[in-house]
């Protein structure tokens, strides 16, 4: 049975803390596209620690949840009707889902204010996008100045074997007794574990500064709840802003084993890495798995390199079996980057510098049309084609957990995919590949795939 918690009133830890009567008054007269996301994004805050990854799931069994914005003078609050009894313990809310509570409104609102109703944003060209993406991640506190080179992005899926998710946490340890920082896309699994060795490497080091970020998106979060880990949580418009900001906070990735998300992850990075522009700037890469999946790592290589050509190859390390060997490669890459930085007067904090096609900072709407006028075939440059398939991943992900994108697939049957024969079969055995070793979803014994493969 859902156990529930009728009524609880909060009020900001930090975010929000200090507004003026017309910021609060604004906040609470939203418009009601506004107040229905922040309503979805704050359940699924409130959801950390469940072991519910499913968004319709979720919101079925709290269709009664409610959410207001209590304006007053001497501050902001929340109240919040019928809401999951586990975000609190005797009563009161556990303190860092209250902070994620506020960082959820916070950026909501944020985005909201300079999109909609001053219009400072500007979407319509490429350079514009990386200024929002900028001004979103320093309102949220997530850039800083004063900081060295020492953010790992950390990428994976939420649905891993244990030796999978112990040698990611190890792969965290290692990384936190080196001293570095930890950006996941917040959720479980590959998104948690090495989160979770950080801070165990930190302590070891006497170091209580630790950053464990988690990056997260509307239409993501409620199947990707944030995990009790993360301390600075951020949330962006959508799927290609969140991946922007990865790449501008970035510096050095780690890849582990993953499903349809990793893999729409990896193209993205390609597609960046593989610009021309792009060649002689460093961005570490690492894929990194333990050895009982060294196979996994393997088929991702020889799907690249079929699609792609071997010369991608040339953007990433593939190292299995050896946490301590990730992190030292890590390190040592990451002083390349750091001697760059200085060398070009670049900020260590934000790669404006990285070059990011439109292409790839353009939303991409998962509709049926939209999946089926996907270009998968080789008659284009390869960073093109990269982004073609981060696209058909992207869609793939959408049917699986967004609502939308599994309401769609329920009314019109599956996503359609058509390509060169080749890259199609490659793409339907890696498909199969995820499916069979259940990392498209947590429970994977009733997955029914959202898409078809048309040559």
């Amino acid at each position: 049975m859902t156990q529930k918690i009728a009524f609880a009133s909060v009020r900001p830890i930090k975010s929000l803390n200090l507004l003026s009567q017309r910021e609060m008054a604004s906040l609470a007269s939203a418009g009601q596209e506004v107040h229905d996301l922040f309503r979805l994004c704050a359940l699924a805050v409130l959801n950390t620690g469940s072991d519910v990854d499913d968004a319709r799931e979720l919101y079925s069994q709290y269709s009664d949840f409610e959410i207001k914005v209590v304006p007053e003078s001497r501050g902001l609050k929340l109240q919040l009707y019928n809401c999951p009894a586990h975000a609190f313990v005797d009563g009161t809310m556990i303190q860092g889902i209250r902070g994620h509570l506020f960082s959820a409104l916070r950026d909501i609102i944020f985005t909201y204010h300079k999109l909609v109703e001053q219009q400072h944003f500007d979407l319509s060209s490429g350079e514009g996008i990386t200024d929002t993406v900028f001004r979103i991640l320093r309102n949220a506190g997530v850039v800083s100045s004063d900081l060295p080179p020492r953010l790992v992005v950390c990428w994976g899926g939420h649905s891993i074997s244990r030796l999978e998710y112990d040698f990611s946490k190890e792969v965290g340890y290692q990384l936190g007794l080196r001293g570095f920082d930890i950006a996941t896309g917040c959720g479980a699994g590959a998104m948690k574990s090495p989160m979770k060795g950080a801070t165990i490497g930190h302590a070891k080091q006497l170091n209580k500064s630790g950053r464990f970020v988690g990056i997260s998106e509307p239409g993501i979060i409620a199947a990707e709840s944030p995990n009790p880990l993360v301390n600075e949580l951020v949330i962006l418009p959508d799927i290609e802003k969140r991946l922007e900001a990865f790449l501008r906070l970035a510096h050095g990735v780690i890849v582990f084993p993953g499903g349809a998300g990793t893999a729409e992850e990896i193209f993205y990075l390609l597609g960046v890495k593989m610009q021309p522009a792009n060649v002689d700037l460093p961005l570490p890469v690492v894929l990194a798995a333990p050895a009982s999946s060294a196979g996994y790592f393997e088929q991702i290589d020889a799907f690249l390199r079929n699609t792609l050509g071997d010369d991608v190859a040339r953007h990433y390390e593939i190292i299995c079996g050896d946490a301590a060997a990730v992190a030292k490669r890590l390190k040592k890459r990451i002083k390349k980057v750091r001697e760059y930085r200085i060398k070009q007067q670049e900020s260590f904090s934000y790669n404006w510098g990285l070059v990011i096609p439109e292409a790839l900072q353009q939303p991409f709407h998962p509709t049926h049309e939209n999946m089926a006028a996907l270009k998968l075939h080789r008659r284009q440059p390869v960073h093109e084609l990269a982004a073609e398939l981060r696209r058909a991943f992207s869609g793939i992900v959408a049917g699986n957990i967004k609502e939308v994108g599994v309401r769609a697939v329920e009314q019109r049957g599956p996503y359609q995919l058509h390509g060169d024969a080749d890259v199609v079969k490659n793409l339907g055995e890696l498909l199969e590949a995820f499916v069979s070793q259940g990392r498209m979803k947590l429970d994977s014994s009733n997955y029914k795939p959202c898409f078809t493969l048309v040559s």
